[in-house]
């Protein structure tokens, strides 16, 4: 083999290696990959039916029930809600009235069954994408979301 075709072989054998490297990398980046949604969108049937995402809004006052390990509630943007269950222990700051950002995926009906539950963690804080939901649907019915 000759000087020049050893070379074009190491080339081709780089490329075909980094190929694989990265098509490795970008699937397990695509099947990590999760998306929001908000309760309007998940009505509207924007959410994807047979893949992990999250929902995001804020805990509809008086919708907890509790039994056992399992709790069930309604996560609302003011304009939409979407009953969510879950099973296990929710963060101390879990609580009526305030936001909440749940993992997980639609059931086949109308319950999201969510595997991971994520509290606010202080007075202020809400994820942008559910602040701005509650805006535009507060926008929308004309009125304040503070209020």
């Amino acid at each position: 083999m000759k000087a020049r075709q050893k070379r074009l072989l190491g080339i081709g054998l780089g490329l075909v290696l980094l190929s694989g490297a990265a098509y490795f990398v970008l699937n397990a980046f695509q099947s990590n990959l999760v998306f929001f949604f908000t309760p309007t969108q998940v009505a509207a049937g924007e959410a994807p039916k047979d893949s992990h995402f999250r929902i995001g809004g804020l805990v509809k006052a008086g919708s907890v029930q509790r039994q056992d390990m399992t709790v069930q509630f309604v996560v609302t943007d003011t304009h939409q809600e979407v009953a969510v269950r879950y099973t296990g222990l929710l963060p101390d700051l879990f609580k009526e009235g305030k936001g909440v950002v749940a993992q997980g995926r639609m059931d086949g009906g109308r319950q999201f069954v969510a595997t991971e539950v994520l509290a606010k963690h202080d007075e202020n804080y809400m994820p942008p994408e559910a602040q701005h939901a509650l805006d535009e649907a507060a926008k929308n019915r004309g009125k304040n979301p503070q209020q």
